[in-house]
């Protein structure tokens, strides 16, 4: 089993956040259109990245995964996806239970994947919305881990 270490982000490390971003946006969002990954891939490029602190998994320097979090609120969670079903996101998520025990996390309905992540961590159904903060036509569950 490979054993990775948690840091916390720096600006150095924007580049390959984005590049994980997009492979594992590419993965696992399969239901977005590709101009619709162009738009959130400026936003997330040009300001979310560079403006936000992330908890990092890395292992042999090399990042696996990331987490984004306001107060109890889970922003993002991205793993590359090379190391997905491999302990990284469950790993992030337990770092980020240790600071808030109770966490929120707004997942796309399409995304199988990330939904049966959240449920076997627990995650239960609180919402939803018919679409995203964009007002793009991916519909939102709103989630809770208490």
């Amino acid at each position: 089993m490979t054993t990775f270490t948690l840091r916390e982000s720096s600006p150095d490390d924007t580049d390959e956040l984005f590049r994980i971003w997009l492979a594992a946006v590419r993965a696992t969002h399969d239901f977005v259109a590709e101009e619709d990954i162009s738009f959130y891939a400026q936003m997330v490029r040009a300001h979310y990245l560079p403006n936000n602190r992330f908890t990092l998994a890395e292992s042999d320097r090399r990042i696996l995964g990331f987490i984004g979090l306001s107060g109890h609120k889970i922003l993002s969670l991205f793993v590359d996806p090379a190391w997905h079903g491999r302990g990284v996101g469950r790993r992030l998520i337990d770092e980020a239970r240790r600071h808030h025990p109770t966490l929120l996390v707004d997942v796309n309905e399409q995304n199988h994947r990330a939904r049966a992540f959240y449920a076997r961590l627990g995650f239960e159904q609180i919402g939803r919305s018919p679409v995203d903060e964009a007002g793009r036509p991916y519909p939102l569950l709103h989630l809770v881990s208490r």
